[in-house]
């Protein structure tokens, strides 16, 4: 029994729709300072021997402004495909070790979004803190404005100003403190008080744009509701002295340098692995090199070479489910990405899903014609199929589901 050739072709032109693996990430950001708040074809081959090379610099430099959302006193972060983590056993301060990792502990499960656990974290570290008698009004500080910062994501506000009003008793100015305490003030409509902690925030450091507009809505809502003589109603908006503004800057320019180390740290690591990789892919130690570019993610989880890499290395240890899941990466964060369709078809042939592996190469030929391997490829790819469909119609075997994923 012969196979149809035009229902063949037919088949196969249906694939050419764009393959899964162009996904869109992330969400709006939640803004401080509001209430409640809650086609460029690269190189001209695919060829699957290559490593993919050199990676872009990164910008040495900080944001302007970083969130006033992030808790205080974070260790490094070491982003994993998994999500955000860091060093838990890194030193914080004059805390002891288990002391550190309890809040760093915190501080990862805040940055995953986990904020009624990071508060557990943090309770457990000013429990313990305050029952080893531990002299550290700075470590204390922090930990009461990481946990603000849990209790006015989970909207209670109430709890958010109480551990702020502490923070500042044994920290006074500190301005992550006060910066969640207005934005709790504000959240329960009490306009008054939230507005004296933005000015005051505005005195230590005149940059922070959620306090401006945030002072400018409330002006608004204080004359609607007490007239031309709000000012009056007020509470007393204390005077910032000049040796608590000048150690914010001094603790801002600190903090900067130490992020910059860090950021230039993890690059050079990075560097390192991503050559060793290489080097290891090269003289095929496609395990090691696995390894090497594993630990790579782990620093920067959105290299898109680094996926290909290791979907090449997967290809050759025949992990083909393991090499199509890192092509999916790779064209999520680069849709065009030619090597990562290329890999990916050579993975759906090794897992004898013809009909997928046909769709990639085509899409590899539509970026770029001039590509021979996808050609090649396609002509057998396109063979395969039309045994495998041979075969299913003489009902020897059963044609492979197409992975919708």
């Amino acid at each position: 029994m012969s196979v149809c050739v035009c229902g063949l072709r037919a088949a196969m032109g249906n694939s050419q729709k764009k393959a899964p693996g162009h996904g869109e990430g992330g969400g709006p950001h939640s803004q401080p300072g509001t209430p409640g708040y809650k086609r460029s074809h690269g190189n001209n081959t695919a060829n699957s021997k290559e490593v993919q090379g050199k990676s872009p610099a990164v910008n040495g430099t900080l944001p302007a402004d970083k969130s006033q959302d992030e808790p205080q006193g974070s260790g490094p972060a070491h982003s994993g495909t998994a999500g955000a983590s860091c060093n838990l056993d890194a030193p914080c301060g004059a805390l002891l070790p288990p002391l550190a990792r309890l809040k760093n502990e915190g501080n990862m499960l805040f940055k995953n979004g986990q904020f009624g656990d990071a508060l557990e974290k943090y309770t457990q570290a000013i429990d313990r803190c305050i029952e080893a008698g531990i002299d550290s009004p700075e470590d204390l500080c922090i930990l009461y404005s990481n946990r603000a910062a849990c209790y006015l994501k989970d909207g209670s506000s109430a709890d958010c100003i109480q551990d702020c009003t502490r923070a500042l008793e044994l920290r006074p100015f500190s301005l992550k403190p006060l910066l969640r305490r207005a934005m709790a003030y504000e959240t329960l409509e009490r306009y008054s008080k939230a507005y004296a902690d933005y000015k005051t925030v505005l005195q230590i450091d005149t940059s922070v744009q959620a306090a401006h507009d945030s002072v400018h809505r409330i002006t608004k809502m204080l004359i609607e509701q007490d007239g031309p003589d709000w000012r009056e109603k007020l509470p007393e908006i204390p005077k910032v002295p000049l040796s608590a503004q000048q150690h914010y800057k001094d603790e801002a320019e600190r903090a900067a340098r130490a992020e910059q180390e860090k950021a230039r740290k993890a690059e050079a690591r990075f560097t390192l692995l991503k050559q060793e990789g290489n080097d290891a892919a090269k003289n095929g130690q496609f395990q090691g090199a696995v390894d090497k570019y594993s630990e790579c993610l782990a620093i920067k989880p959105n290299e898109c070479a680094i996926y290909t890499n290791r979907a090449l290395c997967y290809l050759k240890l025949e992990g083909f489910a393991e090499a199509k899941q890192d092509c999916d990466s790779a064209l999520q964060i680069e849709p065009n990405n030619k090597k990562a369709f290329y890999r990916r078809a050579l993975a759906h042939k090794g897992l004898k899903d013809y009909l997928s592996a046909s769709t990639d190469l085509q899409e590899v030929l539509q970026l770029d014609l001039n590509v021979q391997e996808a050609e090649q490829e396609l002509e057998t790819v396109t063979s395969l199929l039309r045994e495998s469909l041979l075969a299913h119609s003489q009902g020897e075997v059963s044609l492979p589901t197409r992975d919708k994923n």
